[in-house]
């Protein structure tokens, strides 16, 4: 098949030149159409159910709303995970499904499911089904900014810019953040009420009733038809105020005569500050799952310009977040590591080959793997983004191994004098049928190594399979070119000339030679030396410390502050208003402030009134005056301990969301505890916090604040209220009427909707003794206090409720600085066993990065192997001996030698793009160990004693060993020294690969000769 693929290439030259470029104008095409964005699309199929319950406290929303729920959703096939967060008058509800499980089958499976109980809950709550995002979909950010009031502001953001936005290819939804909804208040007079004889439930049905327009039908008027059109919905205040609530003696009572009627606002769940400045209006652009990036912020910027003429002067949208940056800069490094890798590359070729014809022939293969691949990426739906192209990026070098074996033997199939007389076509197709095997057996065995990436699960998984995938479409596509192509293009670019060995392989080879003639006469010293460096190897692994992954500067901070939980939410914007203007006086390097507190519009983070989210703007990192970012974290960390009483960490856009997303919280560790009881499981918490905190390299460490909620309960006496003739139901519906309002209707004002709210004075909300004055009315119209029929009592409860597969659970947070997060939690672990007393029906779980870690390592663990067996077969179906298949693998221990200590120098630690730089070594190692053997046994096949063999041989081989080991190297170097986001996570592959090259080069070429004579030289029958 290969003889056959050789031939015909060489045949149809013609059609080879059409073909390459029919590729060249299919890739660029590919590439221009491929989605861009910084991450692959990490986030599995995710399901949301939000539910709002105004007024309902954490409790009742878990029993009566969350527990329901769940006890629904625990069926559903396919399902990996089902977590709740119940609070005060919201519960969110996240569903995880398996991979690959389609998104619209999820949604229909849950709705389905979620309106088959809803007559089971209680009434009066809504929401249902969260947009089809994911929570790496907040892609754009801006506030609203103007001389206009808050509720001005909002109301711009939620009737004109939100309704444009959302006509946006690829978003999902827009939320809005912060201001004051307008609505039209009806606040009841109990006094009044009491003395005409009218309840809250008789004055909010009659809004409701009354507040409609409708159709009757045709009428005939000669040769016309009239429609008529009812016109009774209510237009503003004087509408409401005029409608009859009851008669009274003959009397109309309308509602202006017991309630006053005035503009209002809806009860606030959350708020935005800015600069220090007071509050403000933000809007937060949602993509919908699988959307370009890229593509929806242009459509979000070009949108906003359209609809900047249209709004009132002095107002102006202020964008503090923009995905599309992050996804420049990302792409930008992996770009200018690409581009500089690829001069390095053709810089050494020309060393090596010494003839620039050779050079760009062999350098041909790379623009011409590229576009093979974004053909195929295309094909598999992936997208360009950091991963992606950074297995190009780290590919680039492997791309021309078989290119380069070829053509190098090409060269010196032409220049040997005594195939002259034979056709240069001829002496082409020998050239590249002589080492054909070897280079696909080889680039094969590389493919193999990649493999196990693609079994990696979770977000592991999903980072690096797209990293695998790439390697492995240019991989294929490079073997296919060096056998099709790359000769096709010799024929026309390389003469056959005598060819003089060029000046870098003579160095070389005078330097070499002398060096192995030294090993073979000391071959016992040698391999002393290298028992001696897989020892210290060993030593040196035991020392490099271990993580999940690193972590990429996204260039944005976020300042997670919590509070006491008992802060209103107008003391918590003040609060974060003080600490912005303390950061802006104190951090130069901030360029702006946008904090965040509470729940926002539609429920997707439900943050309590004591949690804030800050996002700083930083300015460029030339403008800076520390050194770098973990300086300037120094430097916040000191301006917040100035704020006693708050708990804070630190996170970054996309890094906060995956956290949440992978474990329901943020964290390099999070140690959730299982258990029953809330009370315990808090004190469970602060315990282990405690434990924690006292570790070296804890960083951030906290428990969300879950106690301490004053909570006015009210018992009602049901005997009393029997004796007025009222009922529980009618008490509580008339109390959340009085303190949070009831929705009664809305007014439409064009295309607005403005709600109507009965809700009481501001009185009874403002302190416990106006609250414990109220005074409702029966059905009857009889006045009766509300301390007649209940007695009130404070209490402690909890802020939240939060499940997870049917348990509750309470969370403690960590970072980890200095040191490496499995050893870190190995040293917790006995600390919390031996400290912390866990009763019986409670237990520990220890997530967040560290269980991605544990997972990517067990995986790890058993497919390599997997790996390296099938590699076994390849090199036995190669070499038709086991004995030889066993040698070359010989190679990798002492591969993995030099990444090893390459860490341990560096003081990298072993992350998973380290583990993934292991993997490319495995490969590099085998494929070299392959052509050297291979040429051994030809020249054994040949009649050439042994002994002659390993000198001839090696010398031979030198140059293509040397140029496939030095290219991957060099071609890694950019990768080593770059700088911007996702750099952190190529270093540790980069620093692996290069010391791992050093070490695998310098033994192929003088260890595993020495064990081809011993062991390798006779093949097996």
């Amino acid at each position: 098949m290969i003889d056959w693929l050789i031939r015909f290439s060489l045949a149809q030259r013609l059609l080879m030149a059409v073909l390459m470029a029919v590729l060249t104008g299919g890739g660029w095409l590919a590439f221009r159409s491929l989605p861009i964005d910084a991450f692959p699309d990490v986030s599995p199929t995710q399901v949301k159910i939000i539910m709002k319950a105004p007024g309902m406290t954490p409790e009742e929303v878990e029993s009566r709303i969350a527990v329901p729920i769940e006890v629904e959703m625990l069926g559903i096939p396919h399902q990996q995970m089902l977590r709740s967060t119940s609070k005060y008058a919201l519960v969110d509800i996240t569903i995880n499904f398996d991979e690959g499980t389609d998104i619209y089958w999820a949604r229909q499976q849950v709705a389905e499911r979620l309106g088959g109980i809803s007559d089971q809950l209680p009434e009066g709550i809504t929401g249902g089904l969260a947009p089809i995002t994911t929570p790496l979909g907040e892609m754009f950010m801006f506030t609203v900014d103007g001389p206009q009031s808050l509720r001005e502001r909002r109301e711009l953001l939620d009737w004109v810019i939100r309704p444009a936005l959302r006509t946006v290819p690829g978003v999902a939804d827009v939320n809005a953040l912060g201001g004051e909804v307008r609505s039209f208040e009806v606040a009841p007079d109990p006094a009044a009420m009491a003395a005409l004889g009218v309840d809250v439930r008789q004055l909010r049905q009659v809004i409701l009733e009354n507040n409609r327009n409708d159709g009757a039908g045709r009428i005939q008027d000669g040769e016309d038809v009239l429609l008529v059109r009812e016109a009774g919905a209510v237009q503003g205040i004087d509408d409401l105020k005029s409608m009859v609530v009851t008669v009274k003696d003959g009397v109309p009572v309308t509602v202006g005569q017991i309630a006053d009627v005035r503009l209002g606002a809806l009860t606030r769940y959350g708020a935005v500050t800015k600069d220090g400045r007071g509050e403000a209006v933000e809007g937060l652009v949602l993509g919908l799952a699988g959307a370009n990036a890229r593509s929806v912020v242009d459509g979000v910027r070009a949108r906003l310009k359209e609809v900047g003429p249209s709004l009132p002067p002095g107002v102006k949208i202020n964008v503090f977040y923009d995905r599309a940056g992050l996804v420049n800069k990302a792409v930008g490094t992996v770009a200018k590591a690409l581009i500089e890798a690829t001069v390095l590359v053709v810089v050494l070729l020309g060393l090596f080959l010494g003839n620039l014809r050779a050079a760009l022939t062999v350098a041909l293969v790379l623009p011409m793997s590229a576009l093979i691949t974004f053909i195929l990426m295309r094909r598999f739906g992936m997208s360009a983004n950091l991963m992606s192209l950074g297995g190009l990026a780290i590919a680039i070098g492997m791309l021309v191994d078989a290119a380069v074996v070829v053509v190098e033997n090409i060269v010196a199939e032409l220049s040997h004098h005594q195939h002259r007389r034979l056709p240069k076509m001829t002496q082409i197709y020998h050239a590249v049928k002589e080492v054909a095997a070897p280079v696909t057996s080889g680039i094969l065995i590389i493919i193999t190594v990649f493999l196990p990436l693609l079994t990696l699960e979770g977000l592991e998984g999903k980072l690096f399979a797209p990293v695998a995938l790439t390697i492995v479409f240019a991989l294929a596509g490079s073997l296919i070119l060096s056998l099709t192509v790359i000769p096709v293009v010799s024929s026309w670019l390389i003469k056959a000339d005598g060819h003089e060995e060029p000046w870098l392989p003579r160095q070389l080879l005078r330097f070499y030679t002398p060096l192995l003639n030294r090993a073979i006469a000391r071959q016992k010293t040698v391999f002393a030396m290298a028992a001696v460096l897989l020892l210290v190897a060993v030593a040196g692994y035991t020392q490099v410390g271990k993580a999940f992954m690193p972590t990429m500067d996204e260039g944005d901070v976020i300042i997670g502050v919590e509070k006491a939980p008992t802060i209103s939410l107008d003391e918590s914007t003040r609060l974060d208003s003080r600490i912005q203007q303390a950061l802006l006086k104190q951090v130069p390097e901030i360029a702006g402030i946008v904090a965040r507190v509470g729940s926002d519009e539609i429920g997707l983070d439900p943050m309590g009134l004591n949690q804030t989210d800050t996002f700083l703007r930083l300015k460029p990192q030339e403008q800076w005056q520390v050194a770098g970012k973990e300086a300037l974290l120094d430097k916040i960390r000191r301006v917040m301990e100035q704020f006693p009483g708050i708990d804070y960490s630190f996170t970054q856009p996309i890094e906060m969301r995956v956290s949440e997303m992978i474990i329901g919280v943020r964290g390099d560790l999070a140690l959730k505890v299982y258990g029953p009881d809330l009370h315990e499981l808090n004190r469970l918490a602060r315990e282990t916090e405690a434990v924690l905190k006292g570790l070296q390299g804890a960083s951030d460490v906290y428990t969300l604040q879950n106690d301490g909620v004053q909570y006015l309960q009210v018992e009602i006496d049901r005997m009393a209220a029997g004796r007025l003739g009222v009922n529980v139901s009618d008490i509580q519906s008339a109390l959340r009427v009085m303190v949070e309002g009831q929705k009664a209707g809305v007014v439409i004002d064009g295309n607005k909707r403005v709600p109507i709210l009965v809700r009481g004075e501001s009185d009874a909300r403002l302190s416990e003794t106006g609250f414990s004055r109220i005074y409702l009315t029966t059905p009857s119209g009889q006045s009766y206090p509300l301390s007649a029929v209940a007695k009130l009592q404070t209490s402690a409860g909890p802020v939240k409720v939060d499940r997870e597969m049917g348990s509750r659970f309470s969370v403690v947070i960590a970072n980890v600085s200095g040191r490496d997060l499995v050893g870190f939690v190995d040293e917790a672990r006995q600390q919390v066993a031996a400290k912390v007393k866990i009763p019986a029906g409670y237990r520990l779980q220890w997530g967040g990065q560290f269980e991605n870690q544990q997972r990517a390592a067990k995986r790890l663990s058993l497919v390599v192997p997997v790996a390296l067996g099938l590699i076994c077969i390849l090199l036995f179906s190669t070499f038709g001996s086991l004995r030889q298949a066993l040698l070359v693998l010989s190679n990798i221990p002492f591969a993995l030698v030099g990444g090893i200590l390459a860490l341990w120098v560096t003081g990298e630690y072993l992350s998973v793009p380290a583990s993934v730089g292991f993997i490319a070594l495995l490969g590099i190692a085998v494929l070299n160990g392959v052509m050297l053997v291979s040429y051994f046994n030809q020249l054994v096949t040949n009649g050439m004693p042994l002994d002659e063999v390993i000198v001839v041989g090696t010398q031979r081989r030198l140059r293509p060993v040397m140029m496939t080991a030095s290219i991957t190297a060099f071609g890694l170097i950019p990768l080593l020294f770059a700088h911007g986001p996702g750099s952190e996570i190529q270093k540790p592959l980069a620093i692996v690969v290069i010391g791992g090259l050093v070490s695998a080069t310098v033994l192929t070429l003088i260890l595993l000769p020495l064990l081809y004579r011993r062991f390798g030289g006779v093949k097996e029958a």
